[in-house]
């Protein structure tokens, strides 16, 4: 065999290797996972998600009235009013890597790529893209072997990982909520349909599972023929040719990690719902499909680890269907105009309402204990905006719901004191910590938020 034809199997097999169907959510090196998976006091499950919502919201209808127990919830929040024991309000967070501190504009980009990850984005729009490793993909790491999917990542926005988009930012930090690394984002899935196979599997009944081990089978002897011909290249290439050639083969080999866990888990969870046809043309239809399929993958525990970006920020979508026609981020910049305002509140409430659709959905399923899947849960919805119209990163509008087991108090608000933009990497410190997850230099994190 020739150099050159060598070569060319070496690219073809290169190319099946990274295109791997439903891979993109499995984490590398979960084989080395340092903790042992979490589960609550009764031995079930403990999951949690993360829920991103654009362009801050309107100040005056979101905030509750008053603190603790005895709070009275707000105009935006009145969807949630039969769930207040499922969830708190969280008031006074903040990214201070958001503001601009030097790099002028591009609040969106920053406040999608802190959210997070609590770390300074660089500013750049080419491939030098750099951010930090996002909360979930942390708890991927040392939990992702207890599920055949040790994250799912989704959106209701098509993917973007190249080109400018917010003031000199790569587009990837307004399009990708989760990174794995500080420079690889992790694309996040807005078809439903791919969703449903990549949890389930391709086809109905029977069909899944023999499509599943068929996959697995030929994923097996793709990577063995990469790397049959990858050895019989080594030792005809140069020196920085074997640099090269030895980044891949790690790239391999983590793939192979993946396979090996997602093996562990062969026989699929069998559901009643049937694979959706594809992406609804109706936004709150295409939410809604979003947030079933994340219940699903929670209680058939295909993952435990979930992020869902409802919308980028920067995002200009219009509600003509609540009223509203209006692109969302041109009313964001509301000069406190009283009409705008009270569109802004609608839009807000637009959110609030299937974030209470998804609670209620969790609420009504159980795990073996008897517990809810929301008791055994922590979910945190929010924006990395709090005005839009001020583009501050600081006083955070963010829910966190669920009891974590037990761990977590609900029915209240916690109020900190906006000044000190205690940062939110606070919160994640101790929601790890509460998933027996040491890591208390996430982020920008200066210790856990024991209050929670």
């Amino acid at each position: 065999m020739t150099m050159q034809s060598t070569r060319r199997h070496f690219l073809r097999g290169l190319g099946l290797a990274v295109a791997l169907p439903a891979m993109e959510s499995l984490m590398p090196n979960i084989a080395q996972a340092a903790s042992k998976p979490a589960t609550t006091a009764a031995g079930d499950p403990l999951r949690s998600a993360f829920l991103y919502v654009p362009n801050g919201v309107n100040v005056s209808k979101w905030f509750p009235e008053g603190t603790g127990s005895q709070y009275k919830l707000n105009e935006t929040m009145q969807p949630l009013q039969n769930l207040r024991s499922d969830f708190q309000v969280l008031s006074g967070l903040a990214h201070t890597h958001g503001f601009a501190n030097g790099d002028g504009a591009g609040d969106h980009a920053r406040a999608h790529s802190t959210f997070l990850t609590g770390a300074r984005p660089k500013k750049t729009a080419g491939a030098d893209i750099q951010v930090g490793v996002s909360i979930d993909q942390e708890m991927a790491k040392h939990l992702g072997s207890s599920t055949r999917l040790p994250s799912l990542e989704l959106s209701c926005d098509g993917a973007r990982k190249s080109g400018a988009c917010d003031s000199g930012y790569s587009c990837a930090y307004q399009f990708n909520l989760s990174w794995r690394t500080e420079n690889t984002p992790m694309t996040a899935e807005s078809n439903p349909r791919l969703v449903f196979e990549r949890l389930f599997g391709r086809g109905t009944g029977d069909e899944r599972q023999k499509n599943f081990d068929r996959r697995m089978s030929e994923r097996r002897s793709v990577l063995d023929f990469v790397m049959t011909e990858t050895k019989s290249m080594s030792s005809k290439l140069g020196r920085n040719d074997v640099h090269k050639l030895d980044e891949y083969l790690t790239g391999v080999r983590e793939i192979e990690k993946r396979i090996e866990n997602a093996e562990q888990f062969r026989d699929l969870p069998q559901v009643e719902m049937e694979a959706p046809s594809g992406i609804p043309k109706d936004y709150a239809q295409h939410i809604r499909l979003m947030f079933d399929l994340l219940a699903l993958s929670f209680q058939t525990d295909s993952t435990r680890v979930a992020s869902f970006m409802l919308a980028h920020d920067g995002s200009n979508r219009n509600f003509k269907e609540i009223g509203v026609s209006e692109g969302h981020h041109s009313l964001s910049h509301h000069q406190n105009k009283p009409e705008t305002l009270e569109k802004i509140a609608k839009v807000d409430k637009f959110y609030v309402s299937h974030l209470a659709y998804f609670l209620e959905k969790l609420k009504g399923l159980k795990d073996p204990s008897g517990a809810s899947i929301l008791d055994n849960s922590m979910i945190v919805y929010g924006s990395g905006l709090c005005d839009g119209n001020r583009h501050n990163h600081d006083n955070l509008p963010l829910i966190l719901a669920g009891k974590g087991g037990g761990a977590l108090q609900t029915d209240r608000h916690i109020q900190l004191e906006a000044k000190q933009r205690t940062p939110m990497a606070n919160l994640f410190v101790s929601m790890m910590d509460k998933m027996g997850i040491q890591d208390p230099d996430f982020g920008d994190s200066t210790g856990s938020l024991d209050i929670i």
